[in-house]
């Protein structure tokens, strides 16, 4: 069987047991957990298959691991501690508690599953990988590594303050951009576009970057939450909105 098969089976049975847990528990936000940890380990299961030189192949696993370890378990840890994420809540309100929709749209979770793996695939296959190439896209890994992680502890750690509350955090990254835990996110595809380069199938490398661009720009990233931002901080969050960029990390304009 075509690894990329074994990994879309692989999703399905992941997604449904996901589906399972949000029947029980009510909570949709599992969806982005089995995603996490599902495209983390399809990069360890194509690098312990793929063709590529074993220094490619390992940085494929190891950053895969990484990866999804990180968000994964960033998403599943915020879900303990927080109400369901207001994306879900608003699809709740519309389709109500049809598991029947709610199973479809967890099956469409597992084509992109299998979408968003490609990049690591063609990775994991490229046999002119080791080059310098390889130490690009490391780099540009850990560099986004490091930025989504320290983006999402800055914004933990403000929203922990009872102070803060009703206000907008402008700590740390989140002065310079309104979203950069999912600009360094956006920033991490980049590293398997780096360890593609010289495959005749790198252009597939680009999906990760492309998808997740338009989810994030236009989808359910960005405009969502800048939506509900609105709803519960009002004008502190346009006055934040007129002088902050909202992805791409820039110096803010200074205040009226």
């Amino acid at each position: 069987m075509h690894a990329v098969a074994v990994v879309a089976l692989a999703a399905w049975i992941g997604m449904t047991t996901a589906w399972a847990v949000q029947v029980r528990t009510r909570v949709a936000g599992w969806v982005d957990v089995a995603w996490s940890y599902l495209v983390g380990a399809s990069a360890v299961f194509y690098a312990a298959f793929g063709s590529a030189p074993v220094v490619q192949r390992v940085a494929v696993a190891a950053m895969g691991a990484a990866w999804g370890l990180r968000l994964g378990t960033h998403l599943a840890v915020r879900l303990r501690h927080e109400r369901e994420d207001g994306r879900y809540a608003y699809m709740r309100q519309a389709i109500g508690d049809d598991q029947v929709k709610w199973y479809a749209f967890f099956l469409f979770q597992t084509g992109l599953t299998v979408l968003f793996s490609l990049p690591m695939w063609v990775a994991a296959n490229n046999t002119a990988g080791g080059s310098p190439w390889l130490w690009v896209g490391v780099a540009i890994f850990i560099a986004s590594l490091a930025g989504e992680s320290l983006a999402d502890r800055q914004l933990a750690v403000f929203r922990t303050n009872p102070a803060n509350k009703g206000k907008v955090c402008e700590a740390g990254l989140w002065a310079y951009s309104r979203h950069p835990n999912y600009f360094f996110e956006w920033l991490h595809w980049f590293a398997w576009v780096a360890l593609s380069i010289g495959s005749p199938l790198w252009w597939l490398s680009l999906l990760g970057a492309v998808l997740m661009l338009c989810s994030l720009l236009w989808v359910t990233g960005i405009p969502f939450v800048e939506q509900q931002s609105l709803r519960s901080r009002g004008d502190a969050y346009r006055d934040y909105q007129r002088r902050v960029s909202v992805f791409v990390p820039w110096f803010p304009k200074r205040g009226e």
